[in-house]
């Protein structure tokens, strides 16, 4: 059963995406600690993200996100492992999302499914930043020619294709080039294939590497393939002026999944904590009344934040 991000707009809206994957982890007593970060747990703790999966599809997501922003091989290969072990891995990450979305659904009523869309599965996939971990990838300042970015990304692309995800998420994007190359990649080498490229913002009106916000979403356009297009993993109260400059050069879905609002500090791998704001709840209906489709959480969310979209939009 084989659906895309288009079949399910044609039916619903908004589309309701998952949250934070690695927090949820550690709440579960797990220690993320490594230059893996959550992929680590692929290999170490596959129920955990299991279960994080099912549990933001009980709040009410209607995709899950695959575990692989920082699975990489190289990633893996640089921690210890063999080629064909980081192969498994990032198809494991695929599978267990898959297994979850299965026993979730079987778990409905045959009246509960009649109320909500089949869930997608979204293979992750993060920029080479992450691969670094350097805090590259908060600033897009790495450069690789269209070849070498080509080369990173085929591979798990590839693995995550053949393991069953039904569309792509090339999210946390801080980098234009890189992103142009990514929509290269699935026109020329996935052709049939579907994706959403999200960015993540130096401020309001400009990915972080400095190019404007308006012309990396233009650029997009052209591609068929690229279903929807926004932002992701930036505080909240800069969605909805970034929802504002996109919907003026697309009519594209826009994708927003912001972080919590907590800021983190990637040199030493800890959040401050963000200063009161506007409930989960509310502000995701003002996003959607600016004019995003698919609308979900990042880093620092959680499964109540995800069922507080929940609550109006499937009220």
């Amino acid at each position: 059963m084989r659906s895309s991000i288009r079949d399910l707009m044609n039916q619903y809206t908004p589309i309701i995406l998952d949250g934070a994957m690695a927090t949820e982890i550690e709440k579960q007593g797990i220690t993320i600690d490594s230059e893996l970060w959550s992929a680590a747990t692929i290999h170490d703790h596959p129920e955990s993200i299991k279960k994080v999966h099912l549990d933001y599809f009980r709040a009410g997501a209607d995709v899950a996100t695959t575990n692989t922003y920082q699975a990489t091989l190289a990633g893996f290969q640089q921690s210890g492992y063999t080629e064909l072990e980081a192969e498994q891995f990032i198809q494991d990450a695929v599978s267990i999302a898959i297994q979850a979305r299965s026993e979730f659904w079987e778990g409905l009523s045959a009246e509960q499914k009649q109320t909500r869309p089949y869930p997608l599965v979204a293979g992750s996939v993060g920029p080479y930043g992450a691969y670094l971990a350097d805090g590259s990838e908060y600033t897009g300042d790495y450069a690789l020619n269209d070849a070498g970015y080509r080369m990173f990304h085929r591979s798990r692309m590839q693995l995550l294709k053949e393991a069953g995800t039904d569309l792509f998420a090339f999210e946390t994007m801080p980098n234009f080039d890189e992103t142009k190359v990514l929509a290269g990649m699935l026109k020329d080498e996935f052709p049939e294939e579907e994706a959403w490229p999200s960015f993540s913002l130096a401020d309001n009106a400009h990915l972080c590497d400095g190019t404007p916000l308006a012309e990396a979403v233009s650029f997009f356009n052209a591609f068929d393939q690229i279903t929807a297009i926004g932002v992701n993993c930036i505080a909240m109260n800069r969605v909805e002026p970034a929802i504002k400059v996109i919907r003026q050069v697309t009519d594209k879905p826009i994708v927003v999944y912001p972080n919590s609002g907590e800021h983190y500090h990637p040199l030493t791998k800890q959040w401050e904590a963000a200063k009161m704001q506007e409930s989960y709840g509310s502000a995701s209906k003002a996003w959607f009344k600016a004019g995003a489709s698919l609308i979900g959480g990042c880093c620092r969310t959680s499964p109540e934040n995800i069922r507080q979209i929940a609550e109006w939009a499937r009220a």
